[in-house]
């Protein structure tokens, strides 16, 4: 069965006690036990769920994984992947990650005494350099955020396997329809549902797939410990959702293909960050672990004036935080994303203020370019 079509037949599709193709919302949060002595699958929601038991095995068979988790956000996927650490345990990661997991692993997990170097994984040599004798953890994410910086996830994981690190990667930018890290190597892949999977701009939650036993006893454990579990009706909107995911992804991607060669061209645009561009520094390794390059990019203009003056300007555009919805959303990273992260390392990594993230949509990709345009 083609991917496409296992999206929508996965073997989750439908309530199989109705036969409704819209699985039911168990909007509960807790079930009669007929026998204390043995109780049946579902007891309080918070430990499982119907809805979100659905979601969670959809998720799996996107990711090509065997144990799916759905979480309230995606820094709720994020920190509960962290949390299977210990104390003293040492996590290397992506430099110029999003500011929400560069801030809690800086101002929450360093304070467990858990650690993390930061460091540019387009050159593979950087991780072999960082890994410490107590490295436990290797962080992915790739396309980074929000530069698009392209790792070789089988050369990454590759080391990972060989000094015994356990390796987890944000797949959000590129979704489970473009590249399914799992299918590489990855332990653990992790989303931020709230943005392509869930599509709407309707709903926040999070998710993460691995396809260890051992891996995913250590998430759940975390996972109903901490209770940050997504309710029945996010899960049955995420589920809504991922029904689209493959209309959505390519002509999202399509438009930001168009985007992103006519901003090569604006004499006031600096630089443009697209892999799906063939002068991308990851293209070919972007090409060679993925179906797709996604539907976001960034870009910087000459001056940082014409960055804010662009954001004062588009009606197409929505100026705003997240991205992966069916609506284009502009945002800007130095003060939004990325503004948990402090001002001299975001220019170092090139998160200037004259940076400007899209996150392209549904709409017509001449109505986008044209909002755009701010020439004088």
């Amino acid at each position: 069965m083609k991917y496409g079509t296992r999206i929508l037949h996965n073997g989750f599709e439908l309530d199989p006690r109705t036969g409704a193709l819209s699985f039911p919302i168990y909007q509960t949060s807790t079930f009669r036990q007929e026998d204390v002595d043995h109780p049946g699958e579902y007891n309080y929601s918070r430990s499982s769920n119907p809805t979100r038991d659905t979601l969670e095995k959809t998720l799996a068979v996107l990711e090509s994984g065997t144990h799916g988790y759905a979480f309230s956000s995606g820094m709720a996927a994020t920190s509960s992947c962290l949390a299977i650490l210990r104390q003293g345990d040492h996590v290397v990661a992506t430099e110029d990650i999003y500011g929400g997991s560069y801030k809690i692993m800086t101002s929450f997990f360093d304070r467990l005494g858990i650690t993390t170097s930061f460091v540019d994984m387009t050159r593979l040599e950087n991780i072999e350099e960082a890994i410490r004798p107590n490295t436990r953890a290797l962080f992915l994410e790739t396309p980074s955020n929000p530069l698009l910086k392209v790792t070789d996830i089988s050369g990454a994981v590759a080391i990972a396997k060989r000094r015994g690190l356990v390796s987890m990667i944000d797949n959000t930018f590129m979704s489970p329809y473009f590249m399914r890290p799992l299918d590489l190597g990855v332990d653990i892949v992790i989303h931020s549902a709230t943005k392509f999977i869930g599509g709407h701009s309707d709903v926040i939650g999070g998710a993460a797939v691995t396809r260890s036993d051992e891996l995913a006893s250590r998430i759940y454990f975390v996972q109903n410990g901490f209770g940050a579990v997504l309710g029945p009706q996010d899960s049955w909107l995420l589920l809504r959702g991922i029904k689209t995911l493959r209309a959505r992804m390519e002509m999202q991607q399509d438009s930001a293909m168009k985007i992103a060669q006519w901003l090569k061209r604006q004499p006031w645009v600096s630089d443009v960050y697209y892999p799906g561009l063939p002068d991308h520094p990851g293209h070919e390794i972007l090409k060679s672990q993925a179906s797709g390059f996604g539907a976001v990019l960034s870009f910087k203009t000459d001056t940082a004036e014409r960055a804010r003056l662009i954001m004062k300007r588009v009606k197409v555009w929505f100026v705003a935080v997240s991205l992966g919805g069916v609506e284009s959303i502009l945002s800007y990273p130095a003060k939004m994303s990325h503004a948990s992260i402090p001002r001299d390392e975001r220019e170092r990594l090139g998160i200037t203020e004259s940076l400007i993230r899209l996150s392209v949509g549904l709409e017509d990709v001449e109505d986008l370019i044209e909002d755009l345009d701010v020439r004088d």
